[in-house]
C-alpha cells in the first residue's frame, strides 16, 4: 500500500467525517424565533403583537400560526429581535430550521385545524378621534400605545379631504355618526364638556360647509363607507358600530329632534330607513326619546334584564383555519371564553344582524352577538360591542385602564388581531 494511497484515504475520511458532522449540527443552528401565544408560556400577549408589528415594519415577513399554541408567531431569528423581546417582556423560543419546519409540517397536515398565514407588511393605522380630550378613554388607542404600535389620528376634516386612502386600517370608537351628540342630552346637557363638545362640533361642521352637525356626520359616514368599499379595513367599537349603520340607513332623512339640530325630525322617519345601505344591521327600530341614552333596538344593553356580571362571558366561534383563515385570524386567543364588558352599545341583537355577516363571538345565553365581521365591496369591517374589555362598566370620567395590569387580556387580544389582519398575504381566489 503506497503512501499516496494512505494520504488520500486519510484525508477522504476526514472530509467525510466533517461533512457528517456539519449535517448533524447545521439543522440545530438557530434560525427562527417562535413567540408562543398560549396561556401557559406567554408573559405578555399584548406586547407580542407589537413585536410582530415591529418586525413587519423592518420589511421582514412573519408567519402567523393559526390555532397553534394560541395563535403563535414565527419570526426570523436575529439578535435585535431577541433583544426587543427581552426589553418588552415578551416570551420567545429559539428554534432550529428543523424544529420550525417540523411545526410547519404538522400545521399543514389535513388532520389539524391549523394554518400558517404569511404577514407581509406593517399596515398603516388611522384612529378616527376628535382633537380635544373627551371624558372617556379609547380602548384601541390604549392598547396600540401599550403594544407600541404607531398610529395617526384623523377626524372629520381629514376624512372629507379623502385622506383615508393612505391608510390600511381605520378605527372608530365612541363616536355618534347620527349627529345626536352621543345621546348624552338627558344626563349631561348642562355639563361643561357636553356644552363645549357641542360648540366645537357645530364649528367644525360649519368649517366643512354644513349647516348642521347631523349633515356633516352623515357625509363623513359616507366617506368612510366608500373607503371600506374601495378596499379599506374598518374596526369599530361601542357606539361607533350602531350609530354608523344608522347614519347610513338614514341618509337624507332627518332623525334628529330640535335640541340636537335646531329643527324637527322628518315625519315617519322610521319607515324611510334604507337597510340596504348598512354594513351589519337590518330591521332595527330607532329610539325616538331624546332623553334616553340609546340609539336603537340594535343594542342589547337595556334588554339584559340585570344580567349577572359573573355570567357575562361570550364564546368565540370555531372556524376552519385552512378554509376560513380570515375569521380564524380574528378569533385567535388563548381562551375561547372571553369576559363580557359593557358600553353605550354593549352587544348586538342577534336577529338584527344581517345573515351575510359572520358572528365571531356571542353570548348564547342572552341572545347577543358581541363580535361580528363582514365584507363590503373590496373591504372588510369588524364591529366589537362594549367600551373597555378590562373595565366592566366604564362610566364618564372614570380613570383609564392600566394595561400593565392586564398584559394577557383576551378581550384586548381581539382588537390586536384586527390590527394585524391587513398585513396578511391575500390568497388568490379559487376559480
Amino acid at each position: 500500500m503506497t503512501m499516496t494511497y494512505l494520504f488520500k484515504h486519510f484525508f477522504s475520511s476526514r472530509i467525510l467525517i466533517l461533512l457528517v458532522f456539519c449535517s448533524l449540527t447545521l439543522p440545530m443552528h438557530a434560525s427562527k424565533i417562535l413567540i408562543p401565544m398560549d396561556a401557559e408560556t406567554q408573559e405578555n400577549h399584548l406586547k407580542a403583537y407589537g413585536i410582530t408589528y415591529w418586525v413587519l415594519s423592518k420589511q421582514q415577513k412573519v408567519q402567523w400560526l393559526l390555532n397553534y399554541r394560541g395563535g403563535s408567531f414565527l419570526l426570523p431569528d436575529g439578535e435585535p429581535i431577541r433583544n426587543e423581546c427581552r426589553i418588552r417582556g415578551v416570551s420567545f423560543e429559539v428554534l432550529s430550521d428543523a424544529q420550525a419546519q417540523s411545526i410547519l409540517d404538522g400545521i399543514a397536515s389535513p388532520s389539524q385545524n391549523q394554518e400558517a398565514v404569511i404577514l407581509e407588511k406593517a399596515p398603516k393605522i388611522a384612529v378616527y378621534s376628535p382633537k380635544d380630550n373627551q371624558p372617556w378613554d379609547d380602548a384601541v388607542t390604549m392598547v396600540l400605545t401599550y403594544a407600541e404600535i404607531p398610529y395617526v389620528t384623523v377626524y372629520d376634516q381629514e376624512v372629507m379631504e379623502d385622506k383615508l386612502a393612505i391608510y390600511d386600517w381605520l378605527h372608530l370608537h365612541h363616536e355618534d355618526f347620527t349627529g345626536q351628540y352621543g345621546k348624552f342630552y338627558g344626563s349631561y346637557r348642562a355639563a361643561p364638556w357636553y356644552i363645549e363638545g357641542k360648540r366645537q362640533a357645530e364649528a367644525l361642521a360649519a368649517q366643512l360647509g354644513f349647516s348642521k352637525v347631523s349633515d356633516s356626520k352623515s357625509a363623513v359616514a359616507e366617506k368612510i363607507r366608500n373607503y371600506v368599499i374601495g378596499g379599506g379595513f374598518m374596526f369599530a367599537m361601542c357606539s361607533a358600530t350602531d350609530s354608523f349603520d344608522i347614519a347610513l340607513a338614514a341618509k337624507d332623512v332627518d332623525i334628529c329632534e330640535p335640541m340636537f339640530d335646531g329643527d324637527p325630525s322628518d315625519p315617519n322617519y322610521q319607515n324611510r330607513l334604507d337597510y340596504g345601505r348598512t354594513f351589519a344591521f337590518r330591521n332595527f327600530t330607532l329610539e325616538r326619546n331624546p332623553l334616553r341614552y340609546e340609539f336603537s333596538s340594535i343594542d342589547m344593553t337595556s334588554k339584559r334584564n340585570d344580567f349577572p356580571r359573573e355570567s357575562d362571558y361570550f364564546s368565540l366561534m370555531d372556524f376552519s383555519a385552512k378554509w376560513d383563515p380570515v375569521p380564524t385570524m380574528l378569533c385567535q386567543n388563548h381562551t375561547a371564553l372571553v369576559k363580557g364588558f359593557m358600553g353605550q352599545t354593549t352587544a348586538f341583537t342577534r336577529d338584527e344582524v344581517k345573515p351575510t355577516v359572520l358572528v365571531l363571538g356571542e353570548n348564547k345565553l342572552n341572545g347577543e352577538a358581541r363580535y361580528i365581521h363582514g365584507i363590503v365591496g373590496r373591504g372588510f369591517f369588524t364591529f366589537y360591542g362594549g367600551h373597555d374589555p378590562e373595565d366592566y362598566q366604564h362610566r364618564v370620567g372614570d380613570p383609564k385602564t392600566e394595561l400593565e395590569l392586564h398584559p394577557n387580556s383576551p378581550g384586548y387580544r381581539l382588537i390586536l388581531n384586527n390590527v394585524l389582519f391587513p398585513a396578511a398575504r391575500k390568497k388568490k381566489q379559487k376559480t
